[in-house]
């Protein structure tokens, strides 16, 4: 598989003639259900044989596809360089790197979620069910119908995993986590609560989505984990931890996770490497690569490599121009941020700097909006990291959001490691 970005005068049909790729095959890839691509827009083109097109060089069409120069050149031995002329064929290289494939979802009903996992499973490990939430007592506060996704998903083998939260009416409340982990009657109620829960319900495992954790709680929130893994591991269950992305001791909202303790203790760490820029923040890259590599960097100074799941966003924000502090952007998926391109025929621009695609439109009103999102290439560019990092695999928040091209992406990039 390779990329095209679209240039002016490009059209899906031309597009499909220089590639030999049908228009059918592109918009399948891609999920447009439209035809009036726009300048700058990313396609994900699903062949492993390449054209070679009028000013391509092997550089050129190595970054294209995602792979060295020298494992291009090692897949086309016959191929000299300088000799290269538009209408030869490559073959893109396949990748072997195994990996864990993690997505989170929201269950809504049994048909929904059978025909939701259905979908994902060829290209999941696991899949966390969003999700239980605590009391300060120690409780698990409400139930879910969830059965029918857990045995979809060991059916489909792919491990299912109870997502545990602080979420309430009002947001994370790090007052919910203080008081179950300080009282010592609490902290064993939610241990055995949690292990009773994975249990009787037929999880392979939990996930603790603990926000906000105060830094007074530190020490005691691994602690806890180190009490729940006891409990969980001799069940073969999983422990997995959903952390924020940290990229120094010296964040005060972020004292609360010791990356360190909590490494030695949890199987796998979800890092929640997003919302760099947030709903309420300044118009900005959402999951830049620098940032996400500085969150990898201090990650993998703390943490076991093969422990670690770098997150990405299958969103981005839509903010209003000129930006006004205290306003709030909602929320855009990525394949709506296309479609929202695509519809105001608004160029997408890709900063070097950030590895991230944005546009600006001006809507029916006349408000001028600023949108970031992820496409193939930002998405591409994090799953490099994880080859290039070593690490254990990637994951996404969450995954009714959709990104059509993604399991494309999973499939090129690493072979799934199932249960």
């Amino acid at each position: 598989m390779f990329l095209h970005i679209v240039q002016p005068g490009d059209s899906l049909f031309s597009i499909s003639i220089r590639y030999d790729a049908s228009v059918d095959q592109i918009r399948s890839t891609n999920g447009l259900g439209e035809t009036n691509i726009v300048q700058g827009q990313a396609l994900l083109i699903p062949l492993y044989i390449y054209t070679v097109q009028p000013g391509d060089s092997l550089t050129s069409i190595a970054g294209k596809a995602f792979v060295t120069l020298e494992q291009l050149r090692a897949a086309n031995p016959s191929i000299t360089p300088n000799l290269l002329q538009p209408g030869m064929k490559l073959t893109i290289p396949r990748t072997n790197y195994l990996a864990s494939i993690i997505g989170y979802y929201a269950v809504r009903s049994p048909e929904l979620d059978r025909n939701l996992i259905r979908d994902f499973a060829p290209y999941s490990t696991a899949i966390s069910i969003f999700e239980y939430h605590i009391a300060g007592n120690g409780d698990i506060a409400n139930t879910l119908d969830d059965l029918t996704a857990i045995q979809t998903l060991w059916s489909l083998r792919v491990r299912p995993i109870a997502t545990i939260t602080n979420l309430t009416p009002g947001g994370f409340s790090p007052e919910l986590v203080h008081q179950a982990i300080n009282n010592p009657t609490a902290r064993t109620n939610l241990v055995n609560n949690i292990t009773n829960l994975v249990t009787n319900r037929g999880y392979g495992g939990v996930n603790i989505d603990f926000e906000r954790v105060l830094a007074v709680d530190r020490d005691l929130y691994t602690g806890f984990l180190s009490e729940l893994r006891d409990r969980l591991k001799p069940l073969g269950r999983t422990l997995t931890v959903a952390v924020p992305a940290k990229t120094s001791e010296e964040i005060p909202w972020l004292k609360g996770y010791d990356f360190g303790g909590i490494g030695s203790v949890v199987d796998f760490m979800f890092i929640m490497a997003y919302d760099f820029h947030h709903a309420g923040s300044e118009p900005g890259p959402v999951a830049s690569i620098p940032d996400v590599r500085r969150t990898i960097e201090f990650a993998i100074s703390n943490v076991p490599r093969r422990k670690i799941i770098i997150g990405v966003p299958l969103y981005g924000y839509d903010w209003v121009i000129p930006y006004r502090p205290g306003s709030v952007a909602p929320a855009i998926s990525n394949q709506d941020a296309v479609e929202t391109a695509m519809r105001f025929q608004s160029p997408i621009q890709y900063s070097t700097e950030w590895e991230s695609p944005s546009f600006r439109y001006r809507d029916q009103g006349g408000v001028t909006h600023e949108v970031w999102f992820e496409d193939v290439r930002s998405m591409a560019a994090k799953m490099m990291l994880v080859r290039d990092y070593g690490l254990q695999g990637i994951g996404a928040w969450q995954l009714t959001l959709g990104f059509t091209p993604g399991p494309w992406l999973i499939r090129k990039f690493f072979t799934i490691r199932k249960v």
